[in-house]
């Protein structure tokens, strides 16, 4: 590359894609969604190419302008942001969502994954952590920022708790769903609470290269092709409750 003068394992905590990611900013509040558009501003590789109330104009934004990213706020009037995401995701994949939003229930983290968020954000965030959300959203990987990832944790190791309609006919203990061995469903619930493969070698007691030959095989069986396809799948099929 001309005029990158890295030396060979230089490190950068951050990818940095050729062209800008293009974000769309979604907040029913002008104070908000202004100063969103403004923070965004200041990160390198970052384009704001539009701004909406709700999620009916976020989807009419979308067949406009180019889009990478919606960064979503879920309570908003017209067409709420779980609705925006479930159409964004059916009628336009190749966008991600990333939720930010002032609530960190089970219900609201639970609905925002399950429509097909990547990531879920509080809006006690800090720029840093929006900016890793953004690219990693872009890239197809899943962000929680660290008040979501404790409800996620929490949700975890709960004995018992309130099911989603679709996890009521899944498989329970000692039925792992799509031939699932029990490992492999805890590992994909551990990626459901937002841990990294690093982590859930920790958790597990096992070495990051196991954890990546269980991972490989769960996405084989449960037709996963990235980490956010399979929290998708532990919550639909309540693998987090377990």
């Amino acid at each position: 590359m001309v005029g990158d003068r890295r030396r060979p394992g230089d490190r950068r905590e951050l990818p940095v894609t050729a062209n800008p990611i293009r974000v769309i900013v979604a907040d029913d509040q002008q104070i908000t969604r202004e100063g969103l558009v403004a923070l965004l501003g200041l990160i390198d590789g970052v384009e704001v190419v539009g701004s909406a109330t709700d999620g009916r104009q976020v989807l009419d934004l979308v067949t406009t302008v180019t889009c990478d990213v919606v960064l979503m706020d879920l309570r908003m009037p017209v067409l709420d942001g779980i609705q925006a995401t479930k159409r964004l995701r059916a009628e336009h994949p190749e966008i991600a969502v990333v939720v930010l939003t002032t609530y960190s229930d089970d219900e609201s983290i639970s609905a925002a994954l399950r429509a097909g968020a990547l990531g879920y954000l509080t809006k006690d965030t800090g720029r840093g952590e929006i900016e890793a959300a953004l690219r990693a959203a872009a890239t197809g990987q899943s962000t929680f920022n660290a008040p979501v990832s404790r409800r996620l944790v929490a949700a975890l190791a709960e004995p018992s708790g309130p099911r989603s309609a679709e996890a009521e006919h899944a498989p329970r203990e000692h039925e792992p769903p799509d031939g699932l061995t029990a490992r492999e469903s805890e590992v994909l619930a551990l990626i459901a609470a937002g841990l990294s493969n690093a982590e859930i070698a920790g958790e597990l007691f096992i070495g990051e290269a196991t954890v990546k030959s269980h991972i490989n095989n769960a996405f084989s069986k449960i037709g996963a092709r990235h980490r956010a396809e399979a929290v998708r799948y532990a919550y639909e099929h309540g693998l987090t409750r377990n």
